[in-house]
């Protein structure tokens, strides 16, 4: 005999993914230090009001080399469930990231990426189209590729990353 349990509602599974998120966070900036990134202190903020812990946190200029380098680190770390990265996802010549995060990437979350720009159509009109925001899986991490605009990374964060994240975690610790 089959097991006929009916599944999870969304509301359910989610309450059942109560999982503790450790997170690191990487801005990718030519011009800002810590004490001028504004996008990677409202992240760092926002997971301190949701209750995760922020490992580490860098400031490095958006080069591939350096980018692909310090968060395959990052996805080999035990204490680290999720890396978030703003800045360098536009199409300027030295926007880098996507390309270099992309490389990384097991598994992608292309739904991110649309919905994110999907967001930000609503409050910036056709301009979305610029923001190479992406997300995915690396060695069993995630990693959420945000544009440098500290309002960007509000929208991401309020609107997908956070009422998700512990649900994605709980997911990739199975």
């Amino acid at each position: 005999m089959t097991d006929q349990s009916p599944s999870l509602s969304v509301n359910e599974h989610r309450a059942a993914a109560r999982e503790q998120v450790r997170c690191a966070v990487l801005t990718l900036s030519d011009t800002r230090t810590q004490e001028m990134d504004a996008s990677g202190a409202f992240i760092r903020q926002a997971l301190d009001w949701a209750d995760f812990d922020v490992v580490d946190y860098q400031v490095k200029p958006d080069d591939p080399d350096t980018i692909r380098t310090l968060l395959s680190s990052w996805a080999e770390r035990d204490d680290i469930d999720a890396i978030l990265t703003n800045g360098g996802t536009g199409i300027a010549r030295r926007d880098s990231t996507y390309d270099a995060i992309t490389g990384l990437l097991d598994k992608r979350l292309d739904g991110f990426g649309e919905l994110f720009r999907m967001l930000s159509y609503e409050q910036i009109g056709s301009g979305a189209m610029l923001s190479r925001a992406t997300g995915g899986i690396a060695k069993s991490k995630l990693i959420f590729a945000l544009p440098g605009s500290t309002k960007a990374v509000e929208l991401a964060l309020t609107k997908l990353i956070l009422p998700e994240i512990q649900h994605l975690v709980f997911e990739l610790r199975k």
